[in-house]
């Protein structure tokens, strides 16, 4: 698959995405208090990538799984995702003005109102995905949720941020507390959006273990290229402050290893992704995201 393909399987996906959520906003959503949604939709719509939740649904298709089944699981991975970066931009978080282009939601909705955005799109998204459990009951939906809860939770995701607010400015930086930060705070969001479309498609096990491995690799690959943007981006393109890690003395791969040696841990990540996919049926697409990460700008 090359380039424009990819662009143009990406897009189809994050069009479906975008609808489905347009279409929560103004039915499920309809009895949220007006502000409050409000916060959560400003955030929630300004765009993006819709990495994860493209990735989601372009693994179901790829092992022949039914689409609209795995689209209330990408809806709901891309709202915890927003939620995380609302709070990550709060003063006592990374303290950032700008998120996706524009003002972060505490600079238009006030610190609190954010919070509380957070923790609806949050709950909001548990609530959609357990409406899409009860909806189909089997065994690949109930795997996707709990793969979900599991990565974005007290174990997963949270923890890598807990990790990386312990280890700001320490004076003690390692390779290992580093690998752990990015495993949790990075990879396990991607590693979500890749099983639950594995699980909702029925993969088998092998498959499924291919796909953690590669999913890992990317999302390891992904931290690694954000810092290097943190240095060496146009904030035009990334669409949020730069050079705040180094300011704050967070630790990552450029700060640890320097540039160069940042963008060869890149290469190598890329390498491993795709030599874990190497035996996946019609996993072209998921190689192309791997060139497509490496290289990326924003």
């Amino acid at each position: 698959m090359d380039h424009a393909e990819y662009k143009a399987l990406m897009e189809r996906m994050r069009g479906l995405v975008e609808e489905e959520l347009a279409r929560i906003e103004n039915t499920e959503a309809a009895s949220i208090y007006p502000e409050l949604r409000r916060a959560m939709f400003y955030s929630l719509e300004a765009g993006g990538k819709r990495l994860r939740p493209c990735l989601m649904l372009a693994v179901c298709e790829m092992l022949g799984g039914e689409v609209s089944r795995a689209l209330p699981f990408a809806c709901a991975l891309e709202m915890i995702h927003t939620y995380s970066l609302i709070h990550d931009d709060l003063p006592c978080m990374d303290d950032d003005d700008m998120r996706r282009g524009r003002p972060s939601n505490h600079k238009v909705f006030g610190e609190a109102m954010a919070v509380l955005a957070g923790d609806g799109l949050l709950s909001f998204a548990f609530e959609t995905l357990l409406k899409a459990v009860a909806a189909h009951p089997d065994e690949g939906a109930l795997k996707a949720a709990n793969e979900i809860a599991c990565r974005a939770g007290a174990s997963g995701m949270v923890t890598g941020q807990a990790a990386d607010i312990e280890f700001e400015g320490s004076a003690v930086q390692t390779e290992q507390m580093l690998m752990f930060i990015h495993r949790h705070k990075t990879a396990d969001m991607l590693a979500a959006a890749v099983l639950c479309g594995a699980y909702i498609a029925g993969a088998d096990e092998n498959t499924v273990s291919a796909l953690r491995e590669y999913s890992e690799k990317m999302g390891l690959l992904f931290q690694i290229t954000d810092d290097i943007l943190d240095m060496t981006g146009d904030p035009a393109l990334v669409g949020k402050t730069l050079g705040k890690d180094k300011e704050s003395g967070k630790l990552t791969y450029a700060v640890l290893y320097g540039l160069e040696g940042a963008k060869a841990r890149a290469e190598q990540a890329a390498e491993e992704a795709k030599a874990a996919i190497c035996g996946v049926k019609n996993a072209e697409r998921l190689a192309a995201a791997v060139d497509e990460m490496l290289t990326r700008s924003n």
